[in-house]
C-alpha cells in the first residue's frame, strides 16, 4: 500500500470521525426532544485483497445505528393527552397535507413515532408538537367495543352526550332478621316489626268477644245486667281493667254505680267502660250494642280479648259474656296474608313507622328528566309469628301526594327468605314495568340483584345494609375535556359525571425495528428491512406521560472526547506520510 495508501487511509479516519461528531452533536442537541432516538456509530473495517503474508489493516467505513429499540426515561406530565409507550411500539399517526372547505386534508399515509404530546386542536384533531395526526381505531359508543381494524385520524365531537334512559338498577343489600322499626323500638313486642297491613288496607275488624241473645236496650237500666257488688274484668292485649259495680258513691272509674244518672242505663256504662280502655292503653277498643248483643272490639287484629264476667242481673244472667280469651287468629291470618298495594300520603307518617329504609337513587327518563327512587322494606310475615320470614319492598312513586293520594307503591312479589338467609325462591331480578315516579315517566326498570345480591342475616343495628346501588341511565351532558387511560382508551368527560370512550389508541411493532427510516418531526417510515407494522390494541400506553430522549449527555461527551482524540491522531498520520513523501523527493536532489 505504501505511503500513498496510509494517506488514504487516514483520510477514511478523518471522515469516518467526522461522521461519528455529526451524530454525537445531533444526539446531544436533541437530548431535550421528546422521543428521540440517539443515533450511534459503527466503523466498519475495508481490508484490500492481498496474499496473507501481505495483509493490512485497511481503511475505515463509518455508518449509522439505530436505537429505536432503546427507550427513554417516562415522566408525568399535567397533560391528559399526553402519553408514554412503556414497550417498543409507535404510535400510528398521518401529517396533514391541506385543508378543504374548512376541513383537514390528510396524506393517507401511515407513520411512526414515540413522541407523545399529543393536544386537542381547533378542529377537534389530537395532533402532537411536529404536527402529526394521531391515528386510532373508533369505539361503538353503545357497546363500547372497537369498531374496524384499519387505523384512522382521530376527531372528537364536542356535542353534547345525549340522554341515556335508565333501564337497570343494580340493587344488593343485607335484610335484618329483626327489623327494628320505630314501631318496633317503641314496643319491643313479638310482631310489632311486622307490617300492620289493617293500617293501610280495609280488613273487616275482628270481633273477639260478644254476647249472644241477651236482647239487651241502650236505654235499659244498668241494674238489668249488673248488680252491686258484681265485677267485670276486660283485657285488651296488654291493658286490663276490673270494673266493680256499687248501689251509691257515684261513678269514679273503675267503680260504676248502678244508680247514678250518669251511668244507670247499659248505653251510658258501656261508653263510660269503652273510654276507660282506651284512656288506660287499649286504642281503638270498641264497646258497644250490636243487635242487642253487647261486643268488645280490640280495634286492631292483633290483640286478643279476655272476659272474665262476674255479673249477675236482676232480669238476665248479667252482662251475658263467657268466661275466657278471645284469640282473633283468624284475622291475624288474614293480616299477615293481606298485601298492602299502596299506601296513602295520610297513612305515610305510620308507614314509615313500620318500615326500614333500604336506600335512594336518582333515575332519568328517556329525554334525561331526573326522578328520586326511595326504597323501603317491610317485613309482613316471620317464623317467629308462625309463618315464613318474607319481606315487600316500596318506592316512592309520588312524594307531593295529599290525603288518600297513593305516595308508596309496593312494587315486586313475596321476598322469602330461608334459613340460611337466602332468597327461597331465588330471586335474580324484579321487574318494574312503567315506572313512574313524581310524574316522570322513566319506562321498564330492571332491579337487578344478582345471584347473591339479597340476603337476610341477623344485623344488631337493624337496619338494610345497602351494599350496591347504581343505574345505568343519566342526563344530557356538555363536553368537558378529554384524557387517555392506561388502557389507550380516548375517555370525554362531560359535566353530567359521565365518561365515554370514544376511541382506541393502536401502537405499531416491527420485527426490526432498528430498520425503520428516520423522518422530520421524530417520524419514521416502515422499510421493506423493517417488515409490516405489527398493530396492538394493548401496546403499554402510559397516560398524562411523555418519553424523554434516550439520548446520555455524559455517554455522549465520553464519545466525543474519543472521537476528537481519534479525529487528531489520524491527522498526524496524514502529516507524518507528509513528511515522508517530502523526505522521498528530497532523495533526487
Amino acid at each position: 500500500m505504501g505511503i500513498y495508501g496510509a494517506l488514504s487511509t487516514a483520510v477514511t479516519g478523518l471522515r469516518a470521525q467526522s461522521f461519528a461528531l455529526e451524530n454525537i452533536s445531533g444526539n446531544i442537541a436533541n437530548s431535550q426532544t421528546t422521543g428521540f432516538k440517539r443515533i450511534d456509530t459503527d466503523f466498519l473495517d475495508l481490508i484490500p485483497d492481498a496474499p496473507q503474508a501481505r495483509q493490512t489493516a485497511g481503511s475505515v467505513l463509518s455508518q449509522s445505528r439505530s436505537t429505536n429499540n432503546l427507550q427513554g426515561d417516562i415522566r408525568s406530565v399535567s397533560t391528559e393527552t399526553n402519553m408514554a409507550i412503556n414497550g417498543n411500539g409507535f404510535f400510528v399517526v398521518e401529517p396533514r397535507i391541506g385543508q378543504a372547505d374548512g376541513d383537514a386534508v390528510f396524506s393517507g399515509a401511515s407513520y411512526y413515532t414515540r413522541r407523545g404530546d399529543f393536544e386537542v386542536d381547533n378542529g377537534g384533531y389530537l395532533v402532537n408538537g411536529s404536527g402529526y395526526y394521531l391515528k386510532g381505531l373508533p369505539i361503538d359508543p353503545t357497546t363500547q367495543n372497537i369498531s374496524g381494524s384499519v387505523p384512522q385520524v382521530l376527531r372528537l365531537d364536542n356535542a353534547f352526550l345525549p340522554a341515556a334512559q335508565t333501564t337497570r338498577i343494580n340493587y344488593q343489600l343485607n335484610l335484618p332478621q329483626l327489623p327494628k322499626t320505630a314501631q318496633y323500638q317503641e314496643s319491643q313486642a313479638v310482631g310489632s316489626e311486622l307490617l300492620n297491613a289493617g293500617d293501610f288496607v280495609a280488613i273487616t275488624p275482628d270481633v273477639a268477644a260478644t254476647t249472644t241473645g241477651s236482647a239487651a236496650v241502650a236505654g235499659s237500666a244498668t241494674s238489668t245486667i249488673a248488680s252491686a257488688g258484681n265485677t267485670l274484668q276486660i283485657q285488651i292485649g296488654a291493658t286490663t281493667r276490673t270494673y266493680a259495680f256499687v248501689s251509691g258513691g257515684g261513678t269514679t272509674m273503675p267503680t260504676i254505680d248502678i244508680a247514678d244518672v250518669a251511668s244507670d242505663t247499659i248505653g251510658e256504662v258501656l261508653a263510660q267502660i269503652e273510654a276507660d280502655m282506651i284512656a288506660q292503653g287499649a286504642v281503638g277498643a270498641d264497646v258497644s250494642l250490636v243487635d242487642g248483643n253487647i261486643s268488645v272490639t280490640a280495634g286492631n287484629l292483633t290483640d286478643s280479648i279476655t272476659i272474665t264476667d262476674g255479673t249477675t242481673g236482676s232480669a238476665t244472667t248479667g252482662f251475658g259474656f263467657t268466661n275466657g280469651t278471645y284469640d282473633p287468629t283468624v284475622a291475624q291470618a288474614t293480616l299477615l296474608s293481606t298485601r298492602v298495594p299502596t299506601v296513602a300520603a295520610q297513612d305515610s307518617n305510620e308507614f314509615i313507622a313500620q318500615s326500614i329504609s333500604g336506600g335512594a337513587i336518582t333515575v332519568y327518563a328517556e329525554n334525561g328528566a331526573p326522578a328520586n327512587v326511595q326504597m323501603r322494606w317491610a317485613k309482613v310475615n316471620s317464623t317467629v309469628n308462625g309463618g315464613a320470614e318474607r319481606w315487600n319492598l316500596f318506592i316512592s312513586t309520588n312524594a307531593e301526594a295529599t290525603g288518600a293520594q297513593p305516595m308508596w307503591t309496593r312494587v315486586g312479589g313475596d321476598y322469602a327468605f330461608g334459613a340460611n338467609g337466602s332468597p327461597n325462591p331465588a330471586v335474580d331480578s324484579t321487574d318494574l314495568t312503567a315506572l313512574m315516579v313524581n310524574g316522570v315517566l322513566i319506562g321498564d326498570v330492571r332491579l337487578q340483584h344478582g345471584a347473591n345480591g339479597l340476603t337476610q342475616f341477623a344485623d344488631p343495628n337493624g337496619t338494610a345494609e345497602v351494599t350496591a346501588l347504581n343505574q345505568n341511565g343519566y342526563a344530557a351532558g356538555e363536553f368537558v375535556s378529554v384524557a387517555v387511560n392506561d388502557n389507550g382508551r380516548v375517555v370525554v368527560s362531560y359535566n353530567n359525571g359521565q365518561q365515554l370512550e370514544v376511541a382506541q389508541v393502536v401502537t405499531a411493532n416491527f420485527n426490526a425495528v432498528n430498520q425503520l427510516k428516520r423522518m422530520d418531526g421524530g417520524v419514521f417510515a416502515a422499510t421493506s428491512e423493517s417488515g409490516e407494522p405489527i398493530l396492538d390494541n394493548d401496546g403499554g400506553i402510559i397516560g398524562a406521560s411523555l418519553e424523554a430522549s434516550n439520548t446520555d449527555i455524559s455517554e455522549e461527551f465520553t464519545k466525543l472526547i474519543v472521537t476528537q482524540q481519534a479525529y487528531a491522531a489520524g491527522t498526524r498520520i496524514v502529516s507524518t506520510a507528509d513528511e515522508m513523501l517530502q523526505e522521498a523527493l528530497n532523495m533526487v536532489r
